[in-house]
């Protein structure tokens, strides 16, 4: 399972390509597989302002249907049409070809390192990482 160092992760399993500006949106490898193979997204439109923690859209796959969250808030301002046409590049690439919006960031979120997250998704407290 990737965790890539460069991103930041939400306990959601979200991770953002920044935290301030306009940063991609996705979801991670360690939901990608506990989904399975995913078969239908719904994303949030463009001109969308999210709060962190909004619901923002679903992932649906052959096991369930799952909410996204929004990981920080700001108005979306691009849409992967791409992962919407083929759901699938969330299981094949969610750090690249299968990230899901973009969003023009109104304050710096407060979300999880590579480490951070590593530790959050084998059972560690997160409290014990840096965020």
């Amino acid at each position: 399972m990737s965790v890539p160092t460069h991103l930041h992760y939400s306990s959601e399993h979200e991770w953002v390509d920044g935290l301030s500006g306009v940063a991609k949106v996705g979801i991670t490898d360690f939901a990608a597989e506990a989904l399975g193979d995913i078969v239908f997204v719904q994303l949030p439109e463009e001109g969308t302002t999210l709060a962190a923690g909004d619901t923002c859209g679903e992932v649906e796959s052959t096991k369930s249907v799952s909410e996204l969250y929004a990981p920080a808030a700001g108005t979306v301002v691009a849409v992967n049409e791409a992962v919407v046409a083929d759901p699938g590049l969330l299981n094949s690439d969610p750090f690249g070809a299968g990230w899901l919006y973009a969003v023009r960031i109104a304050q710096p979120p407060a979300l999880m390192t590579a480490a951070a997250y590593e530790g959050y998704i084998g059972g560690a407290p997160v409290s014990e990482y840096a965020l």
